[in-house]
């Protein structure tokens, strides 16, 4: 592959889909930069990888964090936003500091980080923004009141920003994969089967945003919508 590849900025990539679309870009050839909280999670140095400290729970630093990687990388011209985490129950087991929590996380953070980096997407020749939603953000489910309404909410702001980016090189998708076989299920009280097909594998969603990033300057790709050939759920005792 050649060297002379993207850069990219993948978001959550120390863990689940981000650390899976991380390697396939590295394996292709990409410039990735990797943002977790917690960079000490990136234990072997790659080649064309670099590790971003960034921390979605406080907005307060988001601003400065983006000036800061698009001096160090002016090339950057495509953001996978992977990061986010489930909780799930009733409404009234939630505390006001849990939702503020999941939606600053899951939503209200990638909003943040689109506006600081969009000015100068918007002035590269082609730029991506692919957010990672969720088959959460198609149809509400019982005990997923606050998870769902923060994908709702990513899928409804994807759509108007494609429309607002529309006569400018910044093609905006999302991709709603179903329940993933990742450590995003350790800390619930259920996962997906551990039988073939009942479980889409983390790589089924790099695969998806290798084909974004693929496809023509011509080419938009709105939305993918990627589901196991069997969904079965599995609760913990």
């Amino acid at each position: 592959m050649s060297d002379l590849k993207r850069t990219v900025l993948v978001t959550g990539a120390s863990s689940g889909i981000g650390r899976a679309v991380a390697r396939q870009l590295l394996e292709q050839g990409y410039q990735v930069i990797g943002s977790s909280r917690d960079i000490s999670q990136f234990t072997s140095p790659q080649r064309r990888f670099t590790a971003l400290e960034l921390d979605l729970s406080q907005p307060a630093s988001l601003e400065a964090a983006v000036r800061r990687l698009q001096l160090q990388f002016p090339a950057l011209d495509a953001v996978v936003f992977a990061a986010g985490y489930g909780q799930f129950g009733a409404i009234e087991q939630f505390s006001v500091r849990q939702i503020e929590q999941l939606l600053q996380v899951n939503f209200t953070a990638q909003v943040l980080l689109t506006k600081a980096l969009l000015p100068r997407l918007k002035r590269q020749p082609h730029a991506n923004l692919i957010y990672i939603g969720s088959e959460a953000a198609l149809k509400g489910s019982r005990n997923g009141s606050i998870y769902c309404a923060s994908k709702f909410a990513l899928r409804g702001f994807s759509q108007a920003l494609r429309d607002e980016c529309g006569k400018s090189p910044v093609r905006v998708s999302l991709i709603n994969p179903g329940m993933v076989d990742t450590g995003f299920f350790e800390t619930l009280n259920f996962a997906p089967g551990k039988q073939a097909g009942q479980a889409l594998q983390a790589a089924d969603v790099a695969d998806a945003v290798s084909y974004i990033l693929q496809a023509g300057n011509h080419c938009m790709i709105d939305e993918i919508n990627l589901s196991p050939a069997s969904k079965v759920i599995e609760f913990k005792k």
